[in-house]
Protein backbone atom coordinates (compact mmCIF):
# COMPACT_ATOMS: atom_id res chain seq x y z
CA UNK A 1 0.00 0.00 0.00
CA UNK A 2 0.99 3.38 -0.96
CA UNK A 3 1.91 5.40 2.36
CA UNK A 4 0.03 8.63 1.95
CA UNK A 5 2.15 11.88 2.68
CA UNK A 6 2.36 12.87 6.74
CA UNK A 7 0.28 14.94 8.60
CA UNK A 8 1.88 18.36 9.50
CA UNK A 9 3.49 18.13 13.02
CA UNK A 10 2.13 19.83 16.07
CA UNK A 11 1.23 22.34 16.95
CA UNK A 12 -1.44 22.99 14.59
CA UNK A 13 -4.32 21.30 14.84
CA UNK A 14 -5.41 18.84 11.87
CA UNK A 15 -7.96 19.70 9.51
CA UNK A 16 -10.27 17.04 8.03
CA UNK A 17 -12.32 18.05 4.37
CA UNK A 18 -15.78 16.18 4.78
CA UNK A 19 -17.05 15.56 1.36
CA UNK A 20 -20.98 15.00 0.79
CA UNK A 21 -21.50 15.89 4.12
CA UNK A 22 -25.51 15.90 4.59
CA UNK A 23 -25.85 16.80 8.15
CA UNK A 24 -22.79 16.36 9.77
CA UNK A 25 -22.55 12.65 11.76
CA UNK A 26 -18.84 11.57 10.55
CA UNK A 27 -17.94 15.52 11.32
CA UNK A 28 -18.99 15.11 14.21
CA UNK A 29 -16.68 11.96 15.12
CA UNK A 30 -13.82 14.07 13.34
CA UNK A 31 -14.44 16.73 15.64
CA UNK A 32 -14.42 14.57 18.78
CA UNK A 33 -11.31 12.68 17.86
CA UNK A 34 -9.33 16.58 17.67
CA UNK A 35 -9.67 17.39 14.22
CA UNK A 36 -10.88 20.61 12.72
CA UNK A 37 -13.78 20.15 9.67
CA UNK A 38 -15.23 21.49 6.78
CA UNK A 39 -17.56 20.52 4.87
CA UNK A 40 -18.44 20.14 1.11
CA UNK A 41 -22.07 18.94 -0.20
CA UNK A 42 -24.13 19.73 -3.12
CA UNK A 43 -27.20 20.32 -1.48
CA UNK A 44 -27.38 23.42 1.08
CA UNK A 45 -27.42 21.33 4.73
CA UNK A 46 -28.58 24.07 7.65
CA UNK A 47 -28.17 21.71 10.44
CA UNK A 48 -24.43 21.20 9.49
CA UNK A 49 -22.60 21.71 12.79
CA UNK A 50 -19.06 23.06 11.42
CA UNK A 51 -17.60 25.40 8.73
CA UNK A 52 -19.77 24.33 5.49
CA UNK A 53 -19.18 24.75 1.92
CA UNK A 54 -22.22 24.53 -0.78
CA UNK A 55 -20.42 23.11 -4.35
CA UNK A 56 -19.30 20.05 -6.14
CA UNK A 57 -17.54 17.58 -3.69
CA UNK A 58 -15.27 16.21 -6.21
CA UNK A 59 -14.56 19.17 -7.74
CA UNK A 60 -13.60 20.59 -4.19
CA UNK A 61 -11.33 17.97 -3.48
CA UNK A 62 -9.75 18.16 -6.77
CA UNK A 63 -9.19 22.12 -6.08
CA UNK A 64 -8.58 22.03 -2.10
CA UNK A 65 -8.53 18.85 -0.93
CA UNK A 66 -4.39 18.88 -0.51
CA UNK A 67 -4.99 21.78 1.96
CA UNK A 68 -6.26 19.40 4.34
CA UNK A 69 -4.59 16.26 6.77
CA UNK A 70 -7.64 14.02 6.14
CA UNK A 71 -10.11 13.70 3.11
CA UNK A 72 -13.40 11.98 3.86
CA UNK A 73 -15.72 11.25 1.61
CA UNK A 74 -19.13 9.44 1.49
CA UNK A 75 -20.54 9.23 -1.91
CA UNK A 76 -24.09 8.99 -2.32
CA UNK A 77 -25.09 5.60 -2.07
CA UNK A 78 -28.29 5.13 -4.33
CA UNK A 79 -26.80 3.20 -7.41
CA UNK A 80 -25.43 0.22 -4.78
CA UNK A 81 -28.87 -0.23 -2.90
CA UNK A 82 -31.14 -3.05 -3.82
CA UNK A 83 -33.51 -0.08 -3.79
CA UNK A 84 -32.38 0.69 -6.72
CA UNK A 85 -34.08 -2.31 -8.39
CA UNK A 86 -37.03 -0.83 -7.41
CA UNK A 87 -37.59 2.31 -8.36
CA UNK A 88 -35.93 2.50 -11.78
CA UNK A 89 -34.10 5.62 -10.99
CA UNK A 90 -30.94 6.49 -12.34
CA UNK A 91 -28.25 7.44 -9.55
CA UNK A 92 -24.80 8.73 -9.97
CA UNK A 93 -21.99 6.37 -9.58
CA UNK A 94 -19.09 8.19 -8.01
CA UNK A 95 -16.77 6.02 -6.06
CA UNK A 96 -14.12 5.65 -8.56
CA UNK A 97 -14.05 9.38 -9.30
CA UNK A 98 -13.97 10.49 -5.68
CA UNK A 99 -11.28 8.09 -5.62
CA UNK A 100 -9.11 9.28 -8.21
CA UNK A 101 -9.66 13.01 -7.05
CA UNK A 102 -8.47 12.02 -3.17
CA UNK A 103 -5.37 10.00 -4.40
CA UNK A 104 -4.05 12.81 -6.42
CA UNK A 105 -4.15 14.88 -3.43
CA UNK A 106 -1.29 12.84 -1.83
CA UNK A 107 -2.93 13.17 1.63
CA UNK A 108 -4.41 9.81 3.58
CA UNK A 109 -8.28 9.46 2.37
CA UNK A 110 -11.51 7.51 4.03
CA UNK A 111 -14.35 6.55 1.11
CA UNK A 112 -17.36 5.26 3.17
CA UNK A 113 -20.25 3.13 1.82
CA UNK A 114 -23.07 0.64 2.31
CA UNK A 115 -22.44 -2.73 2.35
CA UNK A 116 -23.94 -3.21 -1.39
CA UNK A 117 -20.89 -0.87 -2.78
CA UNK A 118 -18.38 -3.90 -1.80
CA UNK A 119 -17.38 -4.54 -5.48
CA UNK A 120 -16.50 -0.47 -6.02
CA UNK A 121 -14.41 -0.48 -3.13
CA UNK A 122 -10.55 -1.46 -2.31
CA UNK A 123 -10.33 -4.03 0.36
CA UNK A 124 -13.34 -2.33 2.93
CA UNK A 125 -13.54 -2.64 6.75
CA UNK A 126 -17.06 -3.03 7.89
CA UNK A 127 -18.18 -0.85 11.33
CA UNK A 128 -21.32 -1.22 12.96
CA UNK A 129 -23.27 0.35 16.17
CA UNK A 130 -22.32 -2.06 18.81
CA UNK A 131 -19.07 -2.04 18.23
CA UNK A 132 -19.18 1.53 19.83
CA UNK A 133 -22.22 0.69 21.88
CA UNK A 134 -24.51 2.17 20.34
CA UNK A 135 -28.43 0.41 19.90
CA UNK A 136 -28.50 0.48 16.23
CA UNK A 137 -27.07 -2.24 13.72
CA UNK A 138 -25.53 -0.16 10.99
CA UNK A 139 -22.97 -1.62 8.77
CA UNK A 140 -21.21 0.61 6.57
CA UNK A 141 -17.69 0.06 4.89
CA UNK A 142 -14.67 2.29 5.07
CA UNK A 143 -11.98 2.20 2.11
CA UNK A 144 -8.70 3.96 3.66
CA UNK A 145 -4.92 4.14 1.44
CA UNK A 146 -3.44 3.69 4.86
CA UNK A 147 -4.30 0.81 8.01
CA UNK A 148 -7.78 1.00 9.58
CA UNK A 149 -8.32 -1.45 12.95
CA UNK A 150 -11.40 -2.51 13.46
CA UNK A 151 -12.51 -3.13 16.92
CA UNK A 152 -14.67 -6.78 17.87
CA UNK A 153 -17.96 -7.04 16.69
CA UNK A 154 -20.62 -8.14 18.92
CA UNK A 155 -23.19 -10.45 17.33
CA UNK A 156 -26.18 -9.30 16.57
CA UNK A 157 -28.25 -10.71 19.25
CA UNK A 158 -30.66 -7.79 20.97
CA UNK A 159 -33.98 -7.76 18.79
CA UNK A 160 -34.95 -4.60 16.68
CA UNK A 161 -37.70 -2.54 16.45
CA UNK A 162 -39.79 -2.44 13.09
CA UNK A 163 -38.71 0.37 10.89
CA UNK A 164 -40.90 2.98 12.19
CA UNK A 165 -41.55 2.58 15.95
CA UNK A 166 -39.06 4.08 18.66
CA UNK A 167 -37.42 1.32 20.58
CA UNK A 168 -38.78 -0.46 23.89
CA UNK A 169 -37.46 -2.82 26.60
CA UNK A 170 -37.96 -6.06 24.71
CA UNK A 171 -36.60 -4.42 21.45
CA UNK A 172 -34.08 -1.70 22.29
CA UNK A 173 -32.65 -1.18 19.40
CA UNK A 174 -33.56 0.55 16.65
CA UNK A 175 -34.14 0.12 12.26
CA UNK A 176 -33.16 3.07 11.10
CA UNK A 177 -34.19 3.63 6.98
CA UNK A 178 -36.43 5.90 5.35
CA UNK A 179 -40.16 6.02 5.40
CA UNK A 180 -43.31 8.28 6.45
CA UNK A 181 -41.73 8.49 10.10
CA UNK A 182 -43.68 10.12 13.52
CA UNK A 183 -41.37 13.26 14.82
CA UNK A 184 -41.05 10.90 17.79
CA UNK A 185 -39.32 8.44 15.96
CA UNK A 186 -37.04 10.87 14.28
CA UNK A 187 -35.80 12.04 17.51
CA UNK A 188 -35.66 8.30 18.76
CA UNK A 189 -33.04 7.79 15.73
CA UNK A 190 -31.27 10.87 15.89
CA UNK A 191 -30.32 9.98 19.85
CA UNK A 192 -29.32 6.36 18.68
CA UNK A 193 -27.01 7.63 16.38
CA UNK A 194 -25.44 10.05 18.56
CA UNK A 195 -26.99 13.09 16.97
CA UNK A 196 -29.12 14.71 19.01
CA UNK A 197 -28.03 18.16 16.96
CA UNK A 198 -30.63 17.25 14.03
CA UNK A 199 -33.76 16.14 16.26
CA UNK A 200 -36.47 18.00 14.36
CA UNK A 201 -38.75 20.21 17.15
CA UNK A 202 -42.20 21.02 16.96
CA UNK A 203 -42.36 23.51 14.50
CA UNK A 204 -39.26 22.02 12.46
CA UNK A 205 -38.83 20.32 8.98
CA UNK A 206 -39.73 17.01 9.46
CA UNK A 207 -39.13 15.39 6.06
CA UNK A 208 -35.83 17.00 6.36
CA UNK A 209 -34.56 15.14 10.00
CA UNK A 210 -35.65 12.17 8.15
CA UNK A 211 -33.70 11.86 5.35
CA UNK A 212 -31.09 13.76 7.61
CA UNK A 213 -31.14 10.45 10.37
CA UNK A 214 -31.84 8.02 7.45
CA UNK A 215 -28.50 9.23 5.52
CA UNK A 216 -26.41 9.83 8.54
CA UNK A 217 -23.27 8.10 9.61
CA UNK A 218 -22.99 7.87 13.62
CA UNK A 219 -20.37 10.12 14.73
CA UNK A 220 -18.67 6.95 16.95
CA UNK A 221 -17.55 5.70 14.06
CA UNK A 222 -15.56 8.78 12.71
CA UNK A 223 -14.53 9.13 15.66
CA UNK A 224 -12.60 5.84 15.99
CA UNK A 225 -11.52 6.29 12.64
CA UNK A 226 -10.00 9.52 13.40
CA UNK A 227 -8.24 8.39 16.22
CA UNK A 228 -6.76 5.73 14.45
CA UNK A 229 -5.04 7.82 12.33
CA UNK A 230 -3.63 9.91 14.38
CA UNK A 231 -2.47 7.32 17.08
CA UNK A 232 -0.17 6.01 13.56
CA UNK A 233 0.82 9.47 12.69
CA UNK A 234 1.37 10.23 16.37
CA UNK A 235 0.49 13.76 15.76
CA UNK A 236 0.11 15.70 19.00
CA UNK A 237 -3.40 17.28 18.61
CA UNK A 238 -3.55 21.12 20.24
CA UNK A 239 -6.39 21.45 22.94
Amino acid sequence: MTQPTPLRPAPHRPRVLDAFCCAGGMAWGFHLAGFDVVGVDIAPQPNYPFTFIQGDAIDYIRAHGHEYDLVHGSPPCQHYTPLNAYNHKTYPDLIAPTRAAMRATGRPYVIENVEAAVPELHHPRLLCGPMFGLRVYRHRLFETNWELPVPPHPAHAARCARNGYPPTVERPFMTITGGRHSRAWQNAAADAMGMPWIRVPASGDIKRGIREVCEAIPPAYAQWIGHALLSQATLEVAA
